[in-house]
């Protein structure tokens, strides 16, 4: 028979607050980062944890750390450089580190996350310094579950587990086992605006090789040395991976990060009924999109049914948007076909079209328009049926860009979209700003103040007319971590279609766009607020729909009391 190892120490809450009982003692202690706080120890602590002598005399208060870490950061002489910062300070003392985060997520959460973590994510194998997280080879898939055992945690200890295979990572491509940042950039932010307890998580890369050949070529990668596998050996591992999360941990989310277009799509529904499976990329994104639409079509005064939407970009999360916004046209009264038509989905060949359906992905092809429709379309050439083509003829309502190119959005076409609305909906989302479809003061600018606007990135206020015009930003930390929490709260079964219009509405409903100049969507800066607003929402809607495991009584006070904090925890010594 056996028995359960002993922790070195665990995390217990009780009716006084979170208490850590500890079993090491010394230098453990320091090399403990969700126990250590350094300076921050008592002089009975340090004595009672076999610290006397280990660290300097002084005594510091977490609000003197902050100081001094945050004035080390601000010295850092570039992004790069903080984000590298940031990962130490973490790797020494994870509750700082969090403390530091949550006081300054909308400074940090470019250099945290996107877009600072692609840099980190092409540097990995140079800046390497200490594993996190869960390496998984298609080479080695029976081993998959020895790898998560070995992480050391039982079947109630995981919440959460982020998962990327690396190759559509943000806007640069196939980055091999690097992409292990993006899901501990993930993770960061699910803790910081969530209150996801940090132990209570796993990063996972599944490395299925690369087929980028600057890594392959460089002497210092990390990853497996060959191209990227694409054949029934990546399914396997997909499949074994699942199996072993699932019977590992029953009560974990999985969370998809930043899977190529092939592959996205057919995961989440090959297991989207097997288990609690999410992909932000698809699911996030067209959720925190569903949000500023919700608050534009309130500001125009108009119904979500009566849009007329063109996508700029018909990939993983430009026909994901199409989805969600066809899905509240239904729940509006639509037919799922009138809904359909109200979409024109634009690929890089132009306007998806019925005519050639081989060309077309199995995601794409319900919204390919009929070829005959478009025959009849007075065109300026007959080349593709190109963005200008939809737009001249279909006389759009919303107007959205997922397509990577710069400028897409001009001014005769904007300015043709607005001659036939009174407001019109344009969310240019592309990252980086570089890649951003059109810049808000154009926009602002070309349309005298009337367009409503959302980006991917970031922007200033908008000054037009001696007003003020504030730029939402669709950012998808606005959505997953309450999604996360909320989900893990009601022990939720599935995702479902309502508990992401539920989020929507939620995030939404924290500000008012009918205001002269508001903005579509909350800011960045009150992401801990917004995440509890969403958690409340999703858990309700799980229930709701019976796919809640736990039931919520007190949801608004049990999703604010299920928030972890990062303060120092009491000390038990065990």
């Amino acid at each position: 028979m056996t028995t359960k190892p002993e922790r070195p120490y665990e995390f217990v809450s009780t009716p006084e607050g979170m208490v850590a009982r500890v079993r090491l003692r010394g230098g453990s202690v320091l090399s403990s980062p969700l126990l250590n706080r350094g300076t921050a120890f008592t002089l009975a602590e340090r004595e009672a944890l076999g610290l006397t002598g280990l660290l300097p005399t002084g005594v510091s208060t977490m609000d003197g750390q902050l100081r001094r870490v945050y004035a080390q950061y601000n010295h850092q002489p570039d992004d790069l450089a903080k984000n590298l910062y940031l990962a130490s300070l973490r790797d020494r003392n994870e509750v700082l580190f969090y403390r530091l985060f949550t006081d300054h997520i909308e400074e940090m959460l470019p250099i945290v996350y996107t877009p600072t973590v692609g840099t980190a994510i092409e540097r990995f194998s140079h800046e390497f310094v200490r594993p996190r997280g869960v390496y998984l080879s298609v080479d080695h898939p029976h081993q998959v579950e020895t790898a998560f055992r070995n992480y050391g945690m039982g079947p109630d200890d995981v919440d959460l587990i982020v998962a990327t295979d690396s190759e559509g990572i943000l806007g640069i491509g196939d980055w091999g086992v690097g992409g292990i940042e993006i899901a501990i950039g993930k993770l960061a932010v699910y803790i910081a605006a969530a209150g996801i307890h940090p132990r209570r998580v796993i990063p996972v890369v599944l490395d299925a090789g690369t087929d980028n050949m600057a890594l392959l070529d460089e002497d210092m990668y990390l990853g497996n040395r060959h191209a990227r596998i694409r054949d029934d050996r990546y399914d396997e591992l997909i499949d074994t991976y699942v199996t072993a999360v699932t019977t590992l941990f029953p009560n974990a989310m999985l969370h998809w990060e930043d899977f190529g277009a092939g592959n996205a799509r057919r995961i989440l529904s090959k297991y989207a009924d097997a288990c609690c499976t999410f992909n932000d990329d698809m699911q996030g994104t067209a959720a925190v999109v569903l949000a500023a639409a919700f608050g534009a079509v309130r500001a125009a005064g108009t119904r979500m049914r009566d849009q007329r939407v063109v996508i700029h970009g018909a990939g993983t999360a430009g026909i994901g948007i199409a989805d969600a916004l066809r899905e509240v046209m239904i729940r509006d009264g639509l037919s799922p076909s009138e809904a359909t038509r109200r979409f024109y989905a634009i690929g890089s060949k132009g306007l998806l079209t019925d005519e050639r359906p081989d060309m077309l992905r199995d995601f794409q092809r319900p919204y390919a328009r009929p070829a005959a429709e478009v025959a009849a379309w007075s065109r300026a050439d007959s080349g593709p049926v190109g963005l200008a083509d939809v737009v001249a003829n279909s006389h759009p309502t919303i107007l959205i860009g997922t397509s990577t190119q710069a400028a897409a959005f001009s001014e005769s076409i904007v300015t043709d979209m607005a001659a036939h609305v009174q407001r019109p909906i344009i969310m240019p989302l592309s990252n980086p700003t570089s890649r951003c479809e059109a810049l808000p003061a154009d926009l602002i600018r070309w349309t005298d103040g009337r367009a409503l606007v959302a980006t991917g990135s970031p922007f200033d206020p908008v000054r037009h007319n001696g007003r003020d015009y504030q730029i939402a930003q669709a950012n998808n930390a606005l959505i997953f971590p309450g999604l996360g929490l909320g989900v893990i709260l009601s022990r939720a079964r599935h995702i479902s279609d309502g508990m992401l219009s539920a989020a929507a509405q939620a995030v939404a409903g924290l500000c008012d766009a009918t205001s002269p100049g508001a903005a579509l969507l909350p800011p960045v800066k009150s992401l801990r607020a917004v995440s509890a607003a969403v958690a409340v929402a999703v858990a309700l809607a799980a229930q709701a729909e019976g796919l809640a495991e736990t039931p919520l009584d007190h949801p608004v006070e049990q999703v604010h009391e299920a928030m972890w904090k990062p303060i120092y925890p009491e000390i038990e010594l065990i």
